[in-house]
């Protein structure tokens, strides 16, 4: 298009459709995550190498140090390229940053769907968890710690019942178990009262041997899994927020994102389109 005598030619050269409120946005909205991410990875290593080697051969599987990590490092990345796509107005990067984070909420999405409409499958993977859980209770301090708390505080024992702790070596009611826990249970299955200043962490001696209402007296003899289903039951709105406060920050990424690849696309148009034109004596 040729422009008119006398129009500014500073106005064609320095007028840009990106804008610098979308791109600084987005920059912030990813470093805030990255430098969360960096925290993370920075936990989950230090808790890891404090552990001893035996440990963390055990249980990978079910190591909260390990979890932190590989999270930690997948925000890490993820992050990035969105800091960097940003802040260099790189579409690439961008455009990788916007595919991931929306497969990262489709996975999540679905995953939320099927666990509701697989429950039974859900539940059994959840026992599965606790059970592989409970086998290793003694061979990571953070799960210990971590199942201890969550007994504590559903008030529960074990996945179905208080004798699921057979399931660990130190726990087992077998005759030729030479553990001195041999039939008991941990300590954060016991009652405890108010009133109680000291925590007898021997009060599951033996518990296994006894039937439900005599152990019923000293410790808590329903298991985790119907504490916690009964618990989601009753905090579906608690979780719907929580979901809905995980899905928000994921959902305006993407916006932001996609916005800024369009805004860079017609600012690549516009600068092609004087280029085109510079030798125009009518431009």
């Amino acid at each position: 298009m040729a422009r008119r005598p006398g129009a500014p030619a500073a106005y064609v050269e320095e007028f840009s459709f990106v804008s610098p409120l979308v791109k600084y946005l987005l920059f912030f909205f990813n470093m805030l995550f990255w430098v969360i991410s960096m925290v993370m990875v920075s936990i989950g290593i230090y808790a890891r190498l404090m552990k001893h080697a035996e440990a963390a051969l055990a249980c990978l599987a079910v190591d909260p140090a390990i979890l932190l990590f590989v999270v930690g490092v997948l925000m890490f990345l993820l992050t990035f390229c969105g800091c960097i796509g940003s802040l260099r107005e790189n579409i690439c990067l961008l455009q990788t940053f916007s595919i991931c984070l929306t497969i990262v909420f489709l996975l999540q999405l679905a995953a939320g769907v099927l666990g509701f409409v697989f429950s039974d499958k859900a539940r059994g993977k959840v026992s599965e968890l606790i059970n592989n859980a409970i086998v290793h209770y003694r061979d990571d301090l953070d799960l210990q710690n971590l199942i201890d708390f969550g007994q504590k505080e559903f008030s529960c024992c074990g996945g179905i019942s208080y004798k699921d702790w057979s399931q660990n070596m130190y726990f087992n009611c077998s005759e030729d178990n030479p553990s001195r826990e041999r039939c008991s249970v941990p300590y954060s299955c016991c009652l405890h009262t108010p009133s109680q200043a000291v925590i007898n962490t021997m009060c599951g001696q033996g518990m296994q041997a006894l039937d439900y209402l005599e152990a019923g007296k000293v410790i808590y003899t329903n298991g985790c899994i119907d504490k916690l289903v009964n618990w989601i039951h009753s905090n579906l709105f608690l979780l719907g927020g929580v979901a809905l406060g995980l899905a928000i920050p994921q959902l305006v990424g993407i916006l932001l994102s996609q916005i800024l690849v369009n805004q860079i696309k017609d600012q690549i148009k516009l600068q092609l389109y004087n280029q085109q034109h510079r030798a125009d004596p009518w431009y």
